[in-house]
């Protein structure tokens, strides 16, 4: 379906926010969501198929930011690996997509997060981090590649290790911290895990 931006869309995606975000996805109805928008239930039925699609297009620019960061990490990375830049590798982590992508984005990851359950996206977060160790394990074996020498990990030991780390990330969105209050505990989990992932990993 076409984005509508016309200011009743408008209106209906603000207001199927807020109804997701206090009712989750299972319990939220197209009629709470009509009438917090100012329209019929008919009228919801123009911007969307039905309740996921309604859904799905209030998450989309937050998947869409989030898929667009990881893209440009990779290449960032990939450049830094190609130059020899290891400080440069190690200053990649997401961290900054927090703080560039899903801060931005807070209500909409919050969503995925806690009120997606029956949507596709209902194992969002497991399937970042899958998605997240899949490319580790990808970039280990690039590292190894250029002829640098990284410490063995299991497959497991990565997967906690990950599964700690992103779920500390998400955390200040999950309790809606405002900007100053996220900065300061994104620096506390920098301190914290940044150390710990080059000794792990003997970069």
């Amino acid at each position: 379906m076409p984005r509508d931006k016309t200011a009743t869309n408008i209106r209906v995606m603000i207001a199927a926010r807020e109804v997701f975000l206090e009712h989750g996805y299972e319990q939220a109805s197209i009629r709470d969501i009509a009438e917090k928008a100012g329209i019929t239930s008919a009228g919801l039925y123009r911007h969307c198929k039905n309740k996921e699609d309604l859904f799905c297009q209030v998450v989309q620019p937050a998947v869409d930011a989030l898929d667009e960061w990881i893209n440009k990490h990779l290449r960032r990375s990939y450049a830094s690996l190609e130059r020899r830049d290891y400080k440069g590798m190690k200053n990649q982590s997401e961290i900054e997509m927090v703080r560039k992508v899903a801060f931005p984005y807070r209500q909409e990851f919050r969503l995925l997060l806690n009120c997606s359950q029956g949507t596709r996206y209902e194992n969002f977060f497991h399937t970042m981090v899958e998605s997240h160790e899949k490319l580790m394990l990808k970039g280990i074996r690039d590292i190894e590649a250029y002829g640098i020498k990284v410490k063995k990990v299991s497959h497991e030991e990565l997967h906690i290790i990950i599964s700690a780390y992103m779920t500390a990330l998400m955390e200040p969105i999950l309790h809606d911290f405002d900007k100053d209050k996220m900065n300061h505990y994104l620096d506390t989990i920098e301190a914290f895990f940044m150390p710990g992932w080059h000794e792990l990993l003997g970069i």
